[in-house]
Parts: C-alpha cells; structure tokens; sequence
C-alpha cells in the first residue's frame, strides 16, 4: 500500500515562492504517475499537474503552466512542486497522489473514475497567499 505524505505549505506574500514535497512509502516511487491538486475554499478539488513514471514527461493545467514546476525524484522517493509567482488565487489545500498502471496519467488527469481510482492521496498542505 502506497502512502504520500505532503508538507511545504505555509502563508506567503504574492509574487513569493513555495516548493511543496510529497514523501512516498510503501512502495516504489517509479511505479507510479504522481500527480498534483488542489482545493480553494468553496470550489471542487482540481488536477494541476502531472509527471508520468517512465518516461517523466509533465502536464500543466493552464492556470499554473509557466509558474509551477513538477519533478520527482525516484531515489528520494519524494515528489516536488516548485511554485513560483505565487497569486492569492493559488490559495488553497493542496494534495498529491498516485497512480500506477496503464492510462495512468489520463486516469490521474481526471481524479480517478468511477471503477478507477486512483491508488493513494495525501492528507494535504494549505498554501495561503496573500494579496
């Protein structure tokens, strides 16, 4: 059983910077597609990026491509997101989970489905961002 423990979060000035990290246990980092959400205060919890386990490519929602960067490093077991320019609108809880399989990353991309899910989440960082 795969278990993620993120941590990096705090309370920052707009235009700040935050590296969040997610500690994987259990089993082996490059098995899985790793991937990060988060959740703003009233809003649904969304996919903002993705890094696949072979061959490390990346994805980006729109919202934070440019400014957040993820990378993974499988000796460490531990996955990051460097989160450059921070805006208050990034405020929110943010999660990290894992997927391991085939369409991995398209199955992470979308949450998990119905008969799906995705293998593990964490408990959450908040990340406040101050105007």
């Amino acid at each position: 059983q795969v278990q993620l423990v993120e941590s990096g979060g705090g309370l920052v000035q707009a235009g700040a910077s935050l590296r969040l990290s997610c500690a994987v246990s259990g089993r082996t980092l490059s098995d899985y597609t790793m991937g990060w959400f988060r959740q703003a205060p009233g809003k649904e919890r969304e996919f903002i990026a993705g890094i696949s386990w072979n061959d490390g490519s990346v994805y980006y929602v729109r919202s934070v491509e440019g400014r957040f960067t993820i990378s993974r490093d499988n000796a460490k077991n531990t996955v990051y997101l460097q989160m450059d320019s921070l805006m208050p609108e990034d405020t929110a809880v943010y999660y990290c989970a894992a997927k391991r399989g085939p369409s991995a990353f398209t199955t992470m991309a979308l949450g998990g489905r119905k008969n799906d899910p995705l293998d593990a989440w964490g408990q959450g960082t908040r990340v406040t961002v101050s105007p």
